[in-house]
């Protein structure tokens, strides 16, 4: 069964959405999943630099005390996935270019499930900045994704076909992510294990 995941690797909530995939997708054992990341951008015009999380806060929300109940009620929700996000260790807010390079890179080796996962627990977890090259070559070669394979990837053909994809998200209307298309299904956000295992199962008959 073939499922795409619409996700931003600096999105809680694509996080959120991630873990309980990987918990839905536990119930079909007999089941063989083709899963796709499809890149998005909540920020498409950030920097390649970043930019300070503080800066970011009041360009998005007018400023981190507005940005709070929904980072509350977002860690709650992650909370009861089993993740405990420590916001507060952000410091910067990165271009994801580079961090979806990686976890189409990671296809190759049928890796993108476990890259995709270390990407999330880098920057919710331990507040790194995966814009920076030096903490992705890490999260490769912890995956055995040697750092000039990654290096070698990172070309202007292939960041116009993670541009390219962002712009598959546009044309179908997908303006908030996660969003999973599901055999001829889709679900859009956050949605727990057990709707998504719904869905699959509807997908299956």
């Amino acid at each position: 069964m073939k499922i795409n995941v619409f996700a931003d690797t600096i999105c809680g909530w694509c996080f959120i959405g991630h873990r309980n995939l990987n918990t839905a997708l536990k119930k079909f054992p007999k089941v063989k999943f083709d899963i796709k990341h499809i890149p998005f951008q909540l920020n498409p015009d950030m920097p390649a630099e970043g930019i300070l999380r503080d800066k970011y806060l009041e360009i998005k929300f007018g400023g981190k005390d507005y940005a709070a109940p929904m980072y509350e009620n977002m860690k709650l929700k992650a909370k009861e996935t089993g993740i405990n996000l420590n916001l507060d260790k952000i410091k910067k807010t990165p271009n994801t270019v580079l961090s979806h390079l990686l976890i189409i890179l990671s296809e190759q080796f049928n890796l993108q499930n476990e890259v995709k996962e270390k990407i999330y627990q880098s920057y919710f977890i331990d507040g790194f900045d995966i814009g920076d090259m030096n903490v992705l070559i890490s999260i490769a070669r912890e995956n055995n994704i040697a750092e000039n394979t990654f290096k070698e990837f990172i070309n202007e053909k292939n960041i116009q076909n993670v541009t390219s994809k962002i712009l598959i998200a546009k044309e179908k209307n997908i303006n908030g992510v996660p969003f999973f298309e599901i055999g001829k299904d889709f679900i859009s956000g956050a949605q727990r294990s057990i709707q998504l295992e719904t869905v699959i199962k509807a997908n299956l008959n």
